[in-house]
């Protein structure tokens, strides 16, 4: 075989399908093209956000519910009676209890589903909050500026544009801008302003996505890599084609390592190059079927969130000290049907979520890794249907849940709504609802924006204050900056 083919032939047989699908939008080029390295601001910790984003609109209202029925119109009973008759609300004695201090102390509960299942792995994530590991904050959502039901509806606030529909508020929730549409989402802007200070001895992106090409991974300067969910093992991820360790093998990459090495002064080429060395240097890095030691539940989520603890075990050899994931999981949209769909996806969600905090434990990580929950809205108060159809239509400010060990947990954070708590006042066309009239259903408007919170992770994280204007431009309309659920 003469030789320019012998060295054709063996490129061609060592290509890397995963790595080739990111080439060709360019994606990792700009990271790679980044040349100012200031290692004095490089952290001396690791720390992870990890995205779990509920696809369809998550019902905050089944999620979180009064468990008190003292004189206050966010009660049980103020619940059930809206509820009730259709069949969508949840009987008192099946909730988990949680005490609320910001709130006197009351009791709220959580849906049944983030208790032990039966059959399940583990318990579900409701104990967390009485050991202070998970918090919730409530009635956040899509806002331009701080908006009241008067201001709301005199039209004297500027509303989030396409308010109520899926694809625009997903995307308002992933990018924390509702004046505009805009291509990149706030965990890609903050891996633009942290990804050279933070990882400048990168082998993989400061971001990935384990549900393929979502907004909120996006930059303008950087992207995501985008992998497969377990069981796909991590050495399957980015595999060389090819290359078997036999002696024809390793002379095709000998001749590949030349070819890399070769360059025709274009800056293309040797971005090009730079690619897929670093694609065969984390190959080789991941090639050790890294494995967790907790067991995960087989199902969508616990798989996206089993292979992302398999990337955090690996982060040393990946040589990254700040990581941003995202995972998800669909069918929230429960316009009928929502009893029996959502309490087995908040199941899923909840042995997931329990069995990679416990994992995290395991890698002495409890404390640099943060889980929280986004969604594209929550659903009406007043449910849709009845009997074993019931179900709920598309509304606005909801309930996240933030978990981990630097989270101030066991309380509910956010701005106060019109009783004085950040619970919101559960009446149809009341203080809170967004409607009007008799036709109102309970879409409650936001006190908290998905700017505040996602600023408040972010603050954790290490965005440096300099650059928060670029990641979250429209945070300078609300007064708190930072919600004070997390830990610095």
């Amino acid at each position: 075989m003469k030789r320019r083919e012998f060295i054709n032939k063996s490129t061609c047989a060592l290509g890397m399908a995963a790595l080739a699908t990111q080439m060709q939008h360019f994606g990792l080029m700009s990271a790679f093209a980044q040349n100012k390295l200031d290692n004095s601001a490089v952290p001396s910790d690791y720390r992870a956000l990890v995205c779990i984003f509920l696809s369809g609109g998550n019902d905050g209202n089944n999620m979180i519910i009064p468990n008190h029925n003292d004189a206050n119109v966010s009660n049980y009973q103020a619940y059930s009676s809206a509820r009730s008759t259709q069949g969508l609300a949840l009987a008192q004695n099946t909730l988990l209890p949680i005490n609320v201090p910001r709130i006197g102390n009351l009791t709220y509960g959580l849906h049944p589903s983030f208790g032990t299942i039966t059959g399940g792995i583990n318990a579900g994530i409701h104990p967390l909050w009485a050991t202070g590991k998970m918090s919730v904050v409530t009635n956040i959502g899509t806002l331009v500026e701080p908006t009241t039901r008067q201001t709301y509806q005199s039209g004297i606030a500027r509303r989030p544009y396409n308010l109520f529909s899926h694809t625009d508020q997903v995307n308002q929730h992933q990018t924390a801008r509702s004046d505009m549409a805009t291509l990149n989402g706030w965990g890609g802007r903050i891996s633009d302003k942290m990804t050279v200070s933070a990882n400048p001895a990168r082998l993989v992106p400061t971001i990935t996505t384990l549900s393929g090409a979502v907004l909120y991974t996006i930059g303008q300067s950087t992207q995501p890599v985008s992998l497969s969910p377990a069981p796909t093992p991590l050495s399957n991820v980015l595999a060389l084609v090819g290359n078997d360790g036999s002696p024809i093998s390793n002379a095709r990459m000998e001749a590949l390592n030349t070819t890399l090495n070769i360059s025709d002064n274009s800056d293309l080429v040797v971005a090009a190059n730079q690619i897929n060395r670093t694609g065969i240097e984390i190959s080789q890095a991941l090639g050790n079927n890294i494995e967790t030691t907790v067991a995960f539940p087989n199902t969508n989520l616990g798989n996206q969130l089993k292979q992302i603890a398999r990337v955090i075990k690996s982060r040393v050899v990946l040589n990254v000290n700040r990581q941003i994931f995202f995972c998800s999981l669909g069918g929230f949209d429960t316009h009928t049907g929502q009893l029996l769909n959502q309490a087995n996806l908040l199941g899923q969600v909840s042995q997931a979520m329990r069995a990679f905090y416990e994992e995290m434990a395991v890698q002495n990580l409890g404390d640099k890794v943060t889980q929280f929950t986004l969604s594209d809205f929550n659903r009406t108060f007043n449910p849709g249907g009845s009997g074993a159809n019931v179900g709920s239509d598309h509304a606005w400010a909801n309930h996240s849940i933030v978990l981990g060990d630097s989270v101030i947990g066991g309380d509910f954070y956010g701005n106060n709504t019109s009783n004085g708590t950040p619970f919101q006042t559960l009446v149809n066309n009341g203080p809170d609802d967004a409607d009007n009239g008799g036709n109102a259903r309970g879409r409650w408007i936001p006190t908290t924006s998905v700017e505040q919170y996602a600023a408040t992770l972010s603050s954790w994280f290490g965005l440096e204050p300099a650059d928060v204007n670029y990641v979250f431009p429209n945070l300078a309309n609300f007064q708190v900056n930072n919600l004070g659920f997390m830990l610095p």
